[in-house]
């Protein structure tokens, strides 16, 4: 038994339980897939105390040591995928993991140079083609094209080598291993394109562990005298694993910002957000010598969708209701949830107060359209207030207050036009009922 490598098998875990409190807070999507690497790196390490066994125990040995490291480094790899949640993901992975667990078990039972090796070499680049040439048309990515490429190279170098069975085992173990790990470094690179700490270091460090397996077999061909201790080269992994710590420490960082400014129903900006992003564009608007309009809409009826349907449906009323929203401005518009059943819109640079008002027209069709939501099916109206910059106010609270006072004055008049109307029974409406009933509708 190694009993040198304890240390690394204590450091490691030490900093699994430090990734897993981590990772527990975190909202990356990634995270889980991280976690399941490191403790297969955890169990590489274990493995590794018994990697001096010899006979068939030592060949097991040696066969789950490199299994779980380069397993590990597929799992990285297709953590940073961004195309992960396509089936043909899955496959792709299951691909690699299977070609590779099978020419790592060759490598470690068969005798060097065994011609089985060639038949266990040729799918490392057979497997990954077929995947991609079979998902091209859903999937076309550059990502994908480039483990394709890497794993074909990896299969022609192992090919090579076959007809050298003194150097075979040597360099087939750190040719999969610097395949596995290369692919994380550019997979890394293209998912954490960000100039923080947290990329720099996880990217970096990923180079420099796919480097370990390219710059040792170097070192032993052309300086065969030379010692450097093992610690040396497990240092990479050590900063792979401090670089995805920060990586979803900067990603909880930037989740909580958005709570900040968002609504955590809609994720629409919230009132604080709104009110700095209406004095850029009042700003904006003042320098440039151009308009700029506020919409205040105003919900109908909404607090009977919640008494009646329940605030389930109100709450899905609401999400509804800010993707119309969203969908008819320009991108540079803003779209903000001000209030329970309030949104404020902010229109830069309209050509003048009509635009405007066609604007709120379109808005306050949109919501006079049924929603179906799951079995009910609600029909809503809007009061809407427009105020125009610079005509009604020159500061974004006067602004405002016109808004606001446009906003009531249309919702009193609806209200003055509604008295002679019948009275309206509201009902919660079941999409489930028979058709043969008239089922009511949710209105004004």
């Amino acid at each position: 038994m190694n009993w040198s490598g304890i240390p690394d098998v204590a450091t490691v875990g030490l900093l699994i339980c430090a990734f897993a409190s981590v990772a527990r807070r975190s909202q990356s999507h990634f995270a889980a897939f991280w976690l399941t690497g490191w403790l297969m790196i955890w169990l590489h390490f274990v493995a590794a105390l018994f990697e001096n066994l010899s006979g068939f125990w030592g060949d097991v040995s040696l066969f789950v040591l490199e299994f779980f490291l380069i397993g590990a480094g597929i799992l990285f790899m297709h953590a940073a995928i961004p195309y992960r949640k396509d089936r043909s993901s899955w496959w792709m992975l299951g691909t690699l993991l299977t070609v590779n667990t099978l020419y790592a078990a060759d490598l470690s039972f068969a005798p060097a140079g065994h011609w089985t090796l060639t038949w266990t070499a040729l799918p490392l680049g057979l497997g990954p083609l077929a995947v991609a040439v079979l998902s091209r048309r859903r999937v076309h990515h550059p990502l994908r094209w480039f483990v394709v490429a890497l794993y074909c190279s990896l299969s022609i170098f192992l090919l090579i080598f076959q007809n050298r069975p003194e150097q075979i085992p040597y360099m087939a173990w750190n040719g999969i291993a610097f395949a596995a790990y290369l692919g994380c470094c550019i997979s890394s690179f293209y998912a954490h394109r960000r100039a923080t700490a947290g990329a720099f270091v996880t990217i970096a460090g990923f180079f420099c562990w796919a480097s370990v397996f390219a710059v040792g077999p170097t070192l032993i061909a052309l300086m065969p005298q030379a010692h450097i201790d093992s610690e040396v080269w497990n240092l990479p992994k050590y900063v792979v694993a401090v670089g995805m710590m920060l990586l979803l420490l900067e990603d909880q960082i930037e989740h909580n910002k958005h709570l900040a400014l968002h609504d955590s129903l809609t994720g629409l900006p919230n009132r604080r957000l709104f009110e700095d992003r209406m004095a850029i564009a009042l700003e904006r608007s003042r320098r440039t010598e151009a308009r700029m309009a506020l919409l205040v809409i105003d919900l109908d009826y909404f607090k009977q969708v919640n008494d009646t349907l329940g605030h389930h449906v109100g709450d899905q009323v609401l999400q509804r209701i800010a993707s119309i929203f969203t969908e008819r401005v320009r991108r540079s518009d803003t779209v903000s949830r001000t209030g329970g059943d309030e949104f404020s819109v902010i229109l830069e640079e309209p050509t003048n107060r009509e635009e405007a008002e066609n604007v709120g027209r379109s808005l306050r069709q949109l919501l006079e359209t049924p929603l179906e939501l799951g079995n009910h099916e609600v029909q809503i109206g809007a009061s809407i207030g427009v105020a125009i910059y610079p005509e009604d106010a020159a500061d974004v609270e006067s602004l405002c207050i016109v808004a606001d006072r446009r906003m009531y004055e249309a919702k009193h008049y609806a209200e003055r036009l509604n008295q002679d109307a019948p009275p309206t029974k509201w009902r919660a409406i079941s999409l489930r009922e028979s058709k043969s009933k008239e089922q009511p509708r949710l209105a004004k």
